[in-house]
């Protein structure tokens, strides 16, 4: 029962390496993919909503937003309405990278299902889906709303 555990682990290590293969020319480590298509897809999305979309502690997702900013993918403004709140925005060299995050995450897809049927892999997505959906569950309703500060 176990064993799929392990080998999920496994697809996401090697995932992050081929990210890294694939990502390396443009400046980013792995872990920033995940950032890159949240605030793409969200912009203006602030950092504490940010952690939690990421199931990332604040104070991981505040070192990982400073090192964008400072890279120039991101930009960071102060909420008008509540100072306490930051906001963040995808900045022109992020929108130019995004292309390539996906194209590599397209060709992992791609290399790892080589050989399934359309249904497997219908049934693979499904089902991970359904696996995806409640650890997150989970994870909203175990972590307190001020986890990571």
């Amino acid at each position: 029962m176990a064993s799929y555990m392990k080998n999920i682990n496994i697809i996401s290590r090697c995932c992050s390496l081929w990210r890294f293969v694939k990502l390396k020319d443009f400046d980013i480590g792995d872990c920033q993919h995940s950032y890159i298509y949240e605030i793409c897809r969200n912009p203006g999305v602030s950092q504490d909503q940010l952690a939690r979309r990421l199931f990332v502690n604040k104070s991981n997702a505040s070192r990982q937003l400073a090192w964008l900013e400072k890279s120039g993918f991101v930009e960071r403004r102060q909420s008008e309405k509540d100072r306490r709140v930051i906001h963040v925005y995808p900045t022109e060299k992020m929108l130019n990278l995004l292309p390539e995050v996906r194209a590599a995450s397209l060709q992992w897809r791609e290399y790892l299902t080589k050989g399934m049927t359309d249904e497997e892999i219908k049934t693979l997505s499904e089902l991970l889906e359904r696996m995806a959906s409640r650890a997150a569950g989970y994870a909203e309703r175990a972590l307190p709303e001020d986890a990571g500060e």
